[in-house]
């Protein structure tokens, strides 16, 4: 059993089907694998928030409902707590502020903050990180199926 962190964008594909095809065939079978490997999934309340704009703006909440139930149903929600803020401060000081976003910060200090295996993204800048806490960083069509 793997402890696997999801990017807020993998969400996004599983939701959004119709909208991201061929990513979100590679996300939901990705899901699939894990299930059956009995991985664990963990996001974080940062990922909740971001798949709860598109549905907020249209003023959608059957939708937000839904989103929210189906993370807090399948992943563990990591906060971001003062254990990833004291993670997040290390990341963006010894970065070049180009090199990492704060929202990307945000997440991997999450997942560091919960010790994971495998950090999973489709942002290809975040393809190589090496952050302590996090085994690996890759991007989902290099993700294990």
């Amino acid at each position: 059993m793997s402890r696997v962190f999801w990017d807020a964008n993998l969400f996004i594909y599983l939701f959004e089907e119709f909208n991201h095809k061929d990513l979100s065939k590679r996300t939901i079978a990705l899901r699939k694998r894990m299930i059956d490997r009995g991985d664990q999934l963990l996001t974080s309340t940062m990922t909740i928030g971001e798949v709860l704009v598109k549905p907020v703006r249209v003023g959608d909440s059957v939708t937000s409902r839904f989103y929210e139930d189906s993370i807090l149903g399948s992943a563990l929600v990591i906060p971001f707590d003062l254990k990833a803020a004291r993670i997040y401060a290390n990341l963006r000081a010894t970065r070049k502020r180009s090199e990492l976003r704060p929202p990307d910060a945000i997440q991997l200090a999450c997942a560091a903050s919960a010790g994971v295996d495998l950090f999973i993204t489709n942002d290809s800048r975040l393809d190589h990180e090496r952050v302590p806490g996090i085994q690996f960083v890759t991007s989902l069509d290099r993700a294990p199926l």
